[in-house]
């Protein structure tokens, strides 16, 4: 009888540790959407970017990606950012999609512009760079390591 008690004391303490885990580990990981004005940005290619990845201004989360979708006329990926207020991001902004390195996932770089006039809400970021794999990046190296030269 006292051993189930035991078992029964320790399982309900590993169960509150796990419970703390889980609480400390959503809060310290951010994992809200950024409540705030919305932008658009049109893209190429997105390699995999997905909803509710970060949008970062020098590393720090500034908002969420809330939708990517197709633009049927353009066939271009269009992909709906919501930006905390505080951020007002000048016209000349530039969005670029990254990676947290081989592994990790992808988010929205933005880099502000000069321009006095900002987007307004529901507004387009202008400039964007499209995403580039790892292989298109590797291509590109040994293109250039071999002079550009290419097989007849």
């Amino acid at each position: 009888m006292g051993r189930n008690l035991i078992e029964t004391v320790m399982g309900a303490v590993v169960l509150l540790v796990a419970g703390l885990f889980v609480f400390f580990a959503y809060d310290l990981a951010q994992v809200e959407t950024a409540r705030g004005y919305e932008v658009k940005a049109n893209f190429l290619r997105i390699g995999g970017l997905t909803r509710g990845s970060d949008v970062r201004i020098s590393g720090i989360k500034v908002g969420t990606v809330l939708d990517a979708r197709l633009d049927p006329a353009t066939f271009d990926a269009v992909v709906t950012l919501a930006m905390i207020p505080d951020v007002k991001l000048p016209a000349d902004t530039q969005a670029s999609i990254d990676s947290d390195g081989l592994l990790g996932g992808k988010y929205v770089r933005l880099e502000p512009g000069q321009a006095a006039e900002r987007i307004a809400d529901g507004g387009t970021i202008a400039k964007t760079k499209d995403y580039r794999s790892l292989e298109d990046q590797v291509g590109e190296i040994i293109f250039l390591a071999t002079g550009g030269e290419t097989k007849k």
